[in-house]
């Protein structure tokens, strides 16, 4: 059976990337799936890049990804995310710039049935948030696989709709059941938004979905961002996980 490693929303924390790809390594996965957002927020944007880029097999991109490259307005973000957001723009190397030019809304694995989407699967280019399982329930309606993957809210759930229209929520774990479907937010790599400061990634094969958890060196990440200039609420919210 294989194992397929979803991760999203990096934003340029190399320390957090690395341990969850470590993690990963030791669960002999037959792929890593990138849901968005590499950049943003963070400090090293270029590494983080080339590192995404090596692992995994299909990527789509973000909000931050794009806004980093004028593909789409920063307009919406706060002050916050607009300063680190101007500022890697500045920091990427052409190179990457061009990358992230190149990455789509929405991605596709067949043999899977698999939606790849950083947003919504309705909409992506207008980037809506699904933080619950609540704001699940009506994009149920945007894709025809069995299953959709989101990241963009940091916050990671599971949910499932049966083939009677049930929706049900399963937190971090999730047996797959025949006829059933599901949306699956898999949270954050590198700035959780749940409570919970460890960055999250999930695990999942034809039997079952687990989002899991672990954690880095957020003190390290801290001085780097401080020592880039970027802004103290970005680098204090890291311990937090907010």
């Amino acid at each position: 059976m294989t194992t397929l490693a979803l991760i999203s929303d990096v934003h340029a924390n190399l320390e957090a990337l690395g341990t969850v790809l470590r993690a990963v390594k030791k669960e002999h996965v037959s792929g890593i799936l990138f849901l968005g957002d590499i950049v943003g927020y963070g400090p090293d944007p270029d590494e983080c890049i080339d590192l995404v880029q090596s692992v995994s097999s299909i990527l789509v991109g973000g909000n931050h990804d794009w806004a980093a490259v004028g593909l789409t307005d920063s307009f919406s973000f706060n002050r916050y995310a607009r300063h680190a957001i101007e500022w890697t723009a500045e920091t990427l190397s052409d190179a990457h710039h061009a990358f992230l030019r190149t990455l789509p809304l929405k991605a596709t694995v067949r043999d899977k049935n698999i939606l790849l989407v950083h947003s919504s699967p309705i909409e992506p280019e207008r980037w809506h948030y699904i933080s619950s399982i609540h704001d699940a329930i009506g994009y149920f309606t945007g894709f025809r696989e069995r299953i959709c993957c989101v990241g963009h809210s940091h916050v990671p759930f599971i949910v499932e709709r049966s083939s009677s229209g049930e929706i049900q929520g399963h937190g971090t774990y999730c047996k797959i059941s025949k006829g059933s479907r599901y949306l699956i937010n898999v949270g954050s790599v590198g700035q959780p938004r749940d409570g919970d400061p460890r960055a999250a990634y999930a695990l999942m094969n034809d039997d079952e979905i687990k989002i899991k958890r672990v954690s880095y060196d957020i003190v390290i990440t801290q001085k780097k961002m401080r020592k880039a200039g970027l802004p103290e609420y970005l680098i204090d919210r890291l311990a937090v996980g907010r």
